[in-house]
């Protein structure tokens, strides 16, 4: 009846107020690759570090460090975000990932994003062949790391 419209009503009312997407913490995406971001300051800057389980390299595939950058939380609940990934330690390339964290009805929150990335070549004519992206990825709260 009434009552549950009125509770309805008020928790639509608190998780409008508490249910802010926190990029903070672990995260696995559907390929199984972890990021782990640290604390986002008040600018919105954040740190941490992305563990890929796909590359296109033969070489050993190690955690490689990203950093980035997010819309006030304060200001919104499901607020879009940037960063860069270094792949540095076992290949040539850069990524940048763009997405928004989305919170969901019952406070689970999901990052969709879309990447670019970037390998090194020896000349602009080779360009065409050094940028892949991928749209729609999907990344969601990990609470059991595969990883250390």
């Amino acid at each position: 009846g009434s009552d549950s419209r009125s509770e309805l009503v008020v928790l639509a009312i608190l998780c409008f107020t508490l249910c802010k997407c926190d990029l903070s913490g672990l995260w696995r995406n559907e390929l199984g690759s972890l990021m782990e971001i640290n604390k986002v300051n008040d600018a919105g800057e954040f740190s941490g570090k992305y563990l890929t389980a796909v590359t296109a390299t033969s070489n050993c595939i190690h955690s490689s460090p990203l950093k980035g950058a997010q819309h006030d939380r304060t200001q919104r609940s499901q607020p879009t975000f940037g960063f860069t990934v270094n792949w540095e330690k076992f290949s040539n390339s850069t990524t940048v990932f763009v997405g928004q964290c989305f919170v969901g009805d019952k406070g689970k929150e999901t990052l969709k994003t879309m990447w670019l990335l970037r390998e090194e070549v020896g000349s602009p004519g080779d360009g065409w062949r050094a940028t892949r992206w991928v749209t729609g990825h999907r990344l969601a709260r990990s609470l059991f790391p595969k990883c250390a």
